[in-house]
């Protein structure tokens, strides 16, 4: 039976974990360069920026960050500050799992239309589990003159709590999700099919990635083999939920749109894109009280030929932005400038 607390077997399990985490290191680097267009384009201004962004961001590049700082511990060759390093190790590395389920509760409540009983159990909940996260950076490491920075001790039991409590709240998260898609959303069973897909799939992921590192955290075989899974967590975890956020806002900003002003506003535009034709009928409804008491907006969708071309109207019926001449859209004009009775 293997002696997991022997020197010579804490060394080949430390060149194993040496090795592990190059290997984790370039697949990040490669998912990470892969994805970079979507980076640039928030950047550059080509998309939107918005502030739950903030989250996917710090998720992608927290994990760059404890990942370099990772290669860098495992590759010194002279003595350096070992407990700084992996205090800053920990405490990125934590910080993208919490990350990771942040980016998946956002969108659970975005689903639920930011109704307070969905968002403030979500809120104390994350607060719950980045309590957890912070403690859990509490391990010590001490430079060793034979094998560099070397891991000392750390506390298995904290970082087994804090991955179950994780698994456990992406599970409630899931749920809560896939309840609202099914029994109580009117959106495009299209959409609902991606987020729900995205989200098993995250789920699925994930679990296995911190059940597999709490059950290595459990064993606690030596002060290597406790935390060998964790980084995997981090990565799958991060990888998955990020992807799922870049699938979501690339379908979001492919759909057809239409853009309409409020009751105060002075023009009422409507756009079609991506296959879909907005066709507007104005009508009156008149009483004996009030003339004309107000005006309705009716809206008729019918499909159209596969190209790109789009026309934008005002409330009186003139283009506003075309990028192509259309015959339809002429007559749909037309249309406008008859009176409303």
């Amino acid at each position: 039976m293997v002696d997991w607390k022997s020197p010579e077997e804490i060394q080949r399990d430390a060149a194993a974990f040496n090795k592990f985490m190059h290997a984790l290191l370039g697949l990040y680097i490669w998912e990470w360069f892969t994805s970079l267009e979507f980076d640039w384009q928030y950047i550059t201004g080509k998309k939107k920026f918005r502030w739950p962004m903030i989250f996917y961001f710090l998720n992608r590049y927290c994990l760059l960050f404890a990942l370099i700082g990772i290669a860098i511990a495992l590759n010194v060759t002279t003595e350096i500050n070992c407990q700084g390093l992996y205090t800053f190790n920990s405490c990125f590395g934590n910080a993208a799992i919490g990350l990771a389920s942040i980016n998946l509760s956002l969108r659970t409540m975005a689903v639920w239309s930011q109704r307070w009983y969905i968002v403030v159990p979500l809120v104390g909940v994350i607060l719950g589990h980045w309590s957890l996260l912070l403690h859990g950076i509490l391990l010590k490491a001490e430079w060793n003159s034979e094998q560099g920075c070397v891991i000392t001790s750390t506390d298995n039991h904290l970082l087994a709590i804090t991955f179950i409590y994780t698994m456990v709240f992406d599970l409630c998260v899931l749920s809560l999700t896939a309840f609202k898609l099914f029994f109580g959303s009117r959106a495009s069973s299209r959409l609902v099919t991606l987020i729900f897909n995205d989200g098993l799939i995250y789920f699925a992921i994930a679990f296995l990635a911190n059940l597999i590192a709490t059950i290595f955290m459990l064993l606690n075989l030596n002060p290597v083999m406790s935390i060998i899974a964790n980084v995997p967590a981090a990565i799958a975890s991060t990888i998955v939920a990020c992807r799922a956020v870049r699938r979501l806002s690339n379908y979001t900003s492919q759909g057809p749109e239409v853009f309409a002003t409020t009751t105060q506003g002075s023009t009422l535009a409507f756009r079609s894109g991506g296959g879909t034709i907005m066709r507007p009928k104005i009508t009156t409804k008149l009483s004996t009280t009030a003339p004309t008491e107000g005006v309705h907006v009716q809206m008729e969708t019918f499909e159209s030929p596969s190209d790109k071309s789009f026309v934008e109207y005002d409330a009186a019926g003139h283009i506003v932005k075309s990028d192509s001449y259309d015959p339809e859209a002429q007559n749909i004009s037309n249309e406008f400038k008859r009176p409303p009775y």
